[in-house]
């Protein structure tokens, strides 16, 4: 049960940061949503140091893990939101701005989980 209350506490935080980086990055207009592109790149960093860590010395216990990881990055982070909007800009005949927002996300989304846990050692 603890455990359940860790992962839904994180996942609480990184849920609301989401939303607030949305607020103010995403524009009302057509374009990159730019919030979420940063808040699952920022996720990816924050996950590669946590799991980095972890690794490295055993640091962070598993409910620090559960709460920063699964709870707050797997809030912050979402994929369900990048997929409509990649539906959006196919829909709307925009593909360029689909190919920037898809292969940019994957490139960029990897390199930051490597250097999270590059800057972990």
């Amino acid at each position: 049960m603890k455990q359940l209350l860790l992962v839904f506490i994180g996942g609480g935080f990184g849920s609301v940061l989401r939303f607030a980086m949305g607020k103010w990055l995403n524009s009302s207009g057509d374009g990159i949503p730019y919030g979420t592109f940063a808040a699952n790149i920022l996720g990816s960093l924050i996950i590669g140091i946590i799991l980095g860590l972890a690794a490295k010395n055993n640091s962070l216990s598993e409910n620090q893990i559960l709460l920063l990881a699964t709870g707050f990055c797997g809030g912050f982070t979402t994929f369900s939101t990048f997929a409509y909007e990649n539906h959006v800009f196919l829909k709307s005949g925009d593909f360029t701005s689909f190919a920037i927002y898809t292969i940019g996300s994957f490139i960029v989304g990897f390199l930051a989980v490597f250097l999270g846990i590059f800057l972990t050692k």
